[in-house]
């Protein structure tokens, strides 16, 4: 068998070469043989950020800075405790500094927590980039920004969280705004940013660049989808934006005396919908994820927080009976109550509403988020220090519509 199949090959090569001889492509080199050439034909495009910097993944003496350049560049970050800077941050892989690349996500190490940093980013091009010979280009920078170097282990923590925005850029201003002038330490986007995934130019223009002008060149956020971001055909391409703590789509991470648990609830149909044309695998993703998620729940941070709270987009209660729900329902419930949750936050339905915890549903108290409409829209804010958790659900004028104390 062995030898009538390099007979085979040799067979097949011969008439191959027997067929570009015939039609006089001869010369037609193999890759082997070719000169190495630039991988660029966009050296006529002007280098640029596409985005400003956006800080994401606030973790114990760490952020990340994130940011997109128009062509493929060698970028970093410089920073340090005044307008100097000093340091500086780039990503190393497997040996190698990161270049070559458009989108970036550079975190800063070893920060004295609640310190306050400056930063810049820069970024130079390539005018040819071979095996044996780069030329940069022109190196560009941002102005610089400062932030608050995480402290993980104080006693206030407060977060503002969003949920089903839809592709309206202009809400994450005006939800944000109405929270006036009230510090806080990170934002959290629960799903349902967008409609669907269609390109980097969405990303950019409905969420990225909105965030960037009011709070994330100085505040990180975190992000977790919600079942309409993993429709569309840049789906896929989705988290490359993104840099969640540990790199993952779903999380944990603790503030002082609290323990929260993101969870990424996935589509909300049966995977063999005809809406997915056989390219859905989320129950076995969501299985997955429960099996991750009572590790995560017999953890020592969890046990010795005071507070657990859950961030999903799909309600596995007050949400309808769709298998999103129902699946979420079945494998994550039964683990919420067995360990004892304290609050639970979602989106997803459009309705926004506060529930008693339930005896023999769900043991704690849930809260949904609205809608992407106006006069549908919410902004949560959540406040924890180690005398009480407090979350306050305003409308989109600002009125109080749900406070909750634990």
């Amino acid at each position: 068998m062995e030898e009538n199949s390099k007979f085979k090959r040799r067979g097949f090569v011969k008439r191959v070469a027997g067929i570009v001889g015939a039609i006089g492509l001869t010369n037609i080199p193999l890759v082997s043989d070719a000169e190495p050439k630039s991988n660029y034909n966009d050296a006529e495009l002007e280098h640029k950020f596409l985005t400003k910097p956006y800080l994401q993944s606030p973790m114990e003496g760490e952020v990340t800075v994130s940011f997109i350049t128009n062509k493929p560049t060698h970028s970093w970050v410089e920073y340090g405790t005044d307008k100097n800077l000093g340091s500086k941050a780039e990503t190393t892989r497997l040996g190698l500094v990161e270049a070559n690349n458009r989108i970036y996500a550079i975190t800063l190490k070893n920060l004295h927590a609640g310190k306050r940093y400056y930063y810049k980013v820069l970024s130079r091009d390539f005018q040819q980039y071979d095996p044996y010979k780069v030329i940069y280009g022109e190196t560009i920078a941002t102005e610089i920004y400062d932030f608050i170097a995480p402290d993980v282990n104080k006693d206030g923590f407060s977060m503002l969280i969003l949920n089903d925005i839809h592709d309206r850029p202009k809400s994450f201003a005006h939800l944000l705004n109405l929270n006036g002038n009230n510090p806080f330490d990170t934002v959290f986007l629960n799903g349902d940013m967008f409609n669907y995934q269609v390109d980097e130019k969405q990303i950019i223009t409905n969420l990225i660049n909105p965030c960037t002008e009011v709070f994330a060149t100085k505040t990180p956020f975190m992000f977790i989808r919600g079942n309409h971001e993993t429709r569309g055909k840049f789906a896929r391409s989705l988290p490359d934006y993104f840099d969640n703590p540990y790199k993952e789509q779903y999380f944990t991470f603790s503030r002082g005396s609290a323990y929260f648990i993101c969870l990424d609830t996935g589509e909300d149909k049966v995977d063999n919908d005809k809406e997915y044309f056989g390219l859905a695998a989320f129950d076995d993703y969501r299985e997955r994820q429960a099996v991750w998620l009572e590790d995560q729940l017999k953890s020592k941070a969890f046990k010795k927080a005071k507070y657990k709270v859950v961030l999903m987009h799909i309600p596995h209660y007050h949400s309808g009976e769709w298998h999103g729900t129902t699946h979420c329902r079945k494998l994550f419930g039964p683990l919420f109550n067995k360990y004892k949750i304290d609050l639970m936050i979602c989106g997803h339905t459009h309705r926004h509403g506060m529930y008693a915890a339930k005896k023999g549903e769900h043991d704690y108290p849930m809260i949904i988020g609205g809608g992407p409409k106006e006069g549908t829209r919410t902004l949560i804010r959540l406040d924890v220090n180690s005398n009480k958790l407090s979350v306050k659900v305003l409308d989109d004028k600002g009125a109080d519509l749900y406070k909750l104390d634990i």
